[in-house]
């Protein structure tokens, strides 16, 4: 069992949790790809209350993006050392800094976005819940510790990254790639971005991700003259139908661990470059949002989408004085391939152990459609496991917080720390 002084020190701190959350949520902290500034207001603020206390190590890693204040998208690592030192094996809690745009603000009936609201037990406002509870109850797990004067037996590394939510190149990715020292195999990780309302299920696996988009170039002519150009969304109509259903007939494998059990081929955004009725385009563009079950390769996917490409060109080719269409053209705007973490490795066998000893319940293990940090480490052989305890509000009006589930899930994470070895 966990020292039960902690569990009471993680309960005394409530309000001070609170406190923090509503600071971090008055922050908008939007990517220069939803029309905002970035992290740094943010980081700057987490980093002005972190130094006050007895970390032994904080540092800053700032990827360069020109579009951001400052140019700079920050990284924060802040280090609690283990009981021996800065040998004691490690745990990693990552959360991020960025927050998704409000959406229709009308639809905000309780509070506006970056105005937070405490009522009924929770805290109103966007991040609240995703990510600010995680990333605020993964301080205040380290700070009852601090409280007490005790250290854990796992070095606490608390990690607040930029860019999580729009493809996590100045984040996680950025990190690895430029500062790969900071990585152990040995490691232990934890991401606490997603989960269920109980707080019984982890997360061990998540379908790869690939975000597709398809560009037909064609030849703008009068909607009266059709015989004179080109018309690509013609093009981009007929490529995303057929790409739709010969991927969902090719990759048909159903996995069982997922509760959507299949890959997923969803077109999800497009548009042609045409800006009146009467002007057929010649530009026209499709977006797939692909998330494709572990058991198939990304690359697998690309050369069917490349090989059907080449077909409908040769199918619709014309010439046009000395041009030739259509042209088309495959931009991939996020691809992560994903290996699953074992059902059997320490992370997920000490997170079980925590919810049976902390809550009197059972988790089970599966695999989700969405994205987290997870995948990286994965894809570096670190076993990561994803975790939280939610009311699934993310990325919709009137997101929330519950109180109880910041101060829970923080006791949870001290014990993480605190447990032996299983």
């Amino acid at each position: 069992m966990v020292d039960p002084r902690v569990l009471e020190e993680v309960e005394r701190l409530r309000g001070e949790m609170v406190e923090a959350l509503v600071e971090l949520i008055k922050i908008p902290a939007l990517s220069p790809d939803n029309g905002g500034e970035g992290e740094l207001r943010k980081a700057e603020k987490l980093e002005e209350i972190i130094r006050q206390w007895p970390f032994d190590r904080i540092e800053r890693y700032d990827a360069p993006d020109p579009r951001a204040l400052n140019g700079i998208r920050p990284n924060l690592l802040a280090y609690y050392y283990g009981e021996q030192g800065e040998q004691s094996p490690r745990l990693w809690i990552l959360t991020h800094l960025d927050v998704v745009p409000p959406g229709d603000l009308e639809k905000w009936t309780e509070t506006s976005p970056f105005n937070p609201l405490l009522k009924e037990g929770k805290v109103y406002g966007r991040g609240s819940e995703d990510n600010g509870q995680s990333l605020v109850a993964s301080l205040y797990a380290v700070r009852a510790l601090m409280n007490l004067g005790l250290r854990p037996k796992r070095t606490f590394v608390l990690a607040f990254v930029s860019d999580e939510e729009t493809g996590n190149r100045y984040g996680i990715e950025w990190l690895m790639k430029n500062h790969p020292e900071l990585f152990r195999r040995e490691d232990l990780v934890l991401v606490p971005d997603g989960g269920n309302r109980e707080g019984t299920f982890i997360e061990i696996a998540e379908k790869s991700l690939l975000w597709l988009k398809v560009k037909v170039e064609g030849k703008q002519v009068h909607g009266s003259t059709p015989h004179k150009g080109f018309n690509a969304f013609r093009v981009a109509l007929d490529y995303a139908r057929v790409l739709d259903q010969r991927l969902h007939e090719k990759f048909d494998v159903e996995d069982e661990l997922f509760e959507y059990p299949i890959s997923s081929f969803e077109p999800t955004m497009g548009r042609s470059l045409s800006d009146a009725p009467n002007i057929i385009p010649g530009e026209a563009e499709v977006v797939f949002d692909c998330r494709v079950l572990p058991c198939y390769r990304l690359d697998e996917i690309l050369h069917e989408a490349e090989t059907l490409a080449r077909r409908l060109e040769g199918e619709y080719r014309r010439e046009l004085g000395e041009r030739t269409f259509p042209r088309i053209k495959l931009e991939v705007l996020q691809q992560v391939e994903s290996p699953a973490t074992p059902s059997d490795s320490p992370i997920v066998k000490l997170l079980r152990r925590a919810i049976r000893e902390l809550r009197g319940k059972e988790a089970r293990v599966g695999g989700i459609g969405g994205g987290t940090f997870a995948a990286y480490f994965r894809r570096l052989g670190i076993p990561a496991a994803v975790w939280g305890t939610f009311d699934e509000l993310a990325h919709q009006p009137n997101e929330y917080a519950r109180i109880d589930n910041l101060v829970e899930d923080a006791k949870v994470m001290a014990y993480l720390g605190l447990a032996a070895e299983i």
